[in-house]
């Protein structure tokens, strides 16, 4: 059965125009007042005229029959028979009805159809789990790029080669860049060159200066019975060990040396490193992992700034030696963090600060370790030997059980007058170095001989107790003489063997007030021949605290000494500051 059009419709209304009043052209005038504009559109002038020619005024009826095919409604047309009788008014209505339900029809039918087409491009579809509105455009848009790269040329370098004077030339405009930045004043500086052992007078350029740039603290320099040790050591193992610790490069020296430092501190075992500062380079990054957080002091030195860089830990400062800082970055890391109870957690802190020679309250540090469950590494490579009744370090001088302290390190430079560095603790943290530390695992063996004066230096040690009481009594000399230097203050602990001066007034500039430092270092030793030095901090060094001028004191100093140094600094000092202040 064929879809009925606009035109069929109009003749099957014209063929019952005999069972109304109203002629055919009234019934065509009829249906486009209507329809309106809609409905002329779709019947052409001509079909209209033709279908109005060919209508007689006077049709006969048509069978019902003939007017099946013609219209296909949602309810059957009325027949001619039925409305033989009725009302022509109510049967034209009726007709009306039926014609504006066909043509609703088709409009619906081609409103549907052109707001499928409009939507198309935009319809949603899923890439790789996304959802992607007007997804057609999106396509249109990749196949444009696509068709774009494949048009490109690819490259084709010249044919032609290039002549030997243009590649002369070539030659000469090239500027490499350099490895390295450029060398600036500040770089050129070399220091003085020591042409004898570092003890408490030493020689520079042919003369006999006081030695304050040496951190000599027990002045075990040149000490016979180091002498004696070394000595022997070097007849029977000689010079170096020719290997890592887990290659052959442990020696009965080495395990010896081991014992001594466990036994003299009260801990379980220690490990020793070839160099004091690998020891924290590689202790750090041993248990302190990537993830890990790591609460450290602003002020520690670069051992320990660059163990924490390869470390990759998340590392947080706190102001320096300030333990309400200390206090407010562990409850902000805890209580902010929602993972943190979850992770490694570790408070890294110097005793004697290498930078500023303050030393660390341990007693304050261990009571917010337990409070915020935290882990302490301390380094105590300037207290060791120094610090305490019997110079075991900072936990002796607070009274602080050294369990306490999850890890501790030290270089034996200072303190016991030799070289290398050591980490005790644990058996457990003690094995884990062994296999995990890099300095440990990968670096030669510490030499035999120094291993050997490290026993010495600690037998001496608890032999004369009397050289810690000397230091002390070296230090309260020193400051007392430095008490009122024009321009400068004291910024280190009293009990320190680090004597720390600064500026009063700062410049304003760090290059500034360093220039000013080493000016009177520089006059100190040429005109008094008192070696001293200025906390001068290397490019990779990252601390910012106040420049200053550094003194090592030593048990080795006479008082003699340290009376020079206090007067040489305070008349220079005034010298070379009156005219800045």
């Amino acid at each position: 059965m064929h879809q009925p059009t606009d035109v069929d419709m109009v003749e099957e209304m014209c063929a019952v125009e005999s069972l109304t009043q109203d002629s055919p052209k009234d019934i065509l005038r009829q249906c486009l007042e209507y329809f309106g504009a809609d409905f002329q559109s779709k019947i052409a002038i001509s079909e209209v005229n033709d279908l109005l020619e060919s209508t007689p005024l006077i049709s006969t009826p048509a069978p019902l029959n003939e007017f099946e095919p013609l219209i296909t409604l949602d309810k059957e047309p009325p027949s001619i028979l039925s409305v033989k009788g009725e009302n022509s008014r109510a049967c034209h209505a009726e007709i009306m009805d039926t014609v504006a339900s066909a043509v609703m029809n088709i409009m619906n039918t081609a409103l549907y159809w052109l707001t499928v087409a409009f939507d198309a491009p935009y319809a949603r579809a899923v890439v790789f789990g996304v959802h992607i509105s007007g997804h057609l455009i999106v396509e249109a848009l990749l196949a444009v790029a696509i068709f774009f790269l494949l048009s490109r040329k690819s490259y084709k370098p010249s044919e032609r080669s290039l002549s030997e004077k243009e590649i002369d030339e070539l030659c000469e405009d090239w500027i490499p860049e350099s490895l390295i930045p450029p060398l600036t004043e500040e770089m050129k500086y070399e220091p003085p060159v020591l042409e004898s052992d570092a003890g408490p007078h030493t020689i520079i350029n042919g003369k006999e200066v006081v030695n304050f740039a040496s951190a000599n603290y027990l002045g075990l320099i040149g000490h016979e019975k180091l002498l004696e040790s070394c000595t022997a050591a070097l007849e029977k193992y000689g010079v170096g060990s020719c290997g890592p610790r887990g290659f052959y490069g442990t020696i009965d020296v080495h395990l010896d040396c081991e014992a001594r430092i466990a036994k003299f501190l009260g801990t379980p075992d220690s490990i020793l490193y070839s160099y004091g500062l690998s020891t924290t380079f590689s202790a750090i990054p041993a248990f302190c992992l990537k993830g890990d957080i790591v609460v450290v002091d602003e002020g520690v030195h670069w051992g320990i700034q660059n163990g924490l860089y390869l470390s990759k830990s998340t590392i947080v400062y706190f102001k320096h030696n300030d333990m309400d800082s200390l206090q407010s970055t562990l409850e902000k890391v805890t209580l902010e963090n929602k993972r943190a109870k979850k992770l490694r957690r570790y408070i890294v802190v110097e005793a004697v600060y290498q930078n500023s020679g303050q030393i660390a309250p341990l007693d304050v540090v261990i009571r917010l370790k337990e409070k915020y469950r935290f882990r302490v590494l301390l380094d105590e490579s300037n207290s060791f030997g120094v610090l305490g009744g019997s110079g075991r370090g900072l936990t002796e001088y607070y009274g602080v059980p050294v369990e306490k302290i999850d890890i501790i390190t030290a270089a034996m430079g200072h303190g016991l007058a030799t070289e290398g560095g050591f980490c005790t603790g644990s058996a457990r943290v003690i094995d884990h170095q062994r296999i995990n530390s890099s300095g440990y695992v990968y670096s030669a063996s510490l030499p035999p001989y120094l291993a050997s004066a490290a026993i010495t230096s600690i037998d001496v040690l608890e032999e004369n107790p009397d050289l810690i009481t000397k230091l002390r009594g070296n230090i309260a000399v020193l400051w007392e003489g430095l008490s009122d230097i024009p321009g400068l203050s004291a910024a280190s602990n009293p009990q320190s063997p680090i004597v720390f001066l600064k500026l009063k007034k700062s410049t304003g500039s760090l290059k500034n007030d360093l220039q000013l430092l080493e000016d009177i270092v520089d006059q100190v030793l040429k005109e008094d021949f008192v070696f001293v030095v200025a906390s001068k901090s290397s490019t990779v060094d990252k601390c910012r605290l106040p420049q200053g001028i550094r003194l090592f004191v030593s048990a080795a100093h006479s008082e003699t000494d340290l009376l020079k140094a206090s007067e040489s600094l305070k008349r220079v000092a005034a010298s070379v500051l009156a005219d800045y202040n």
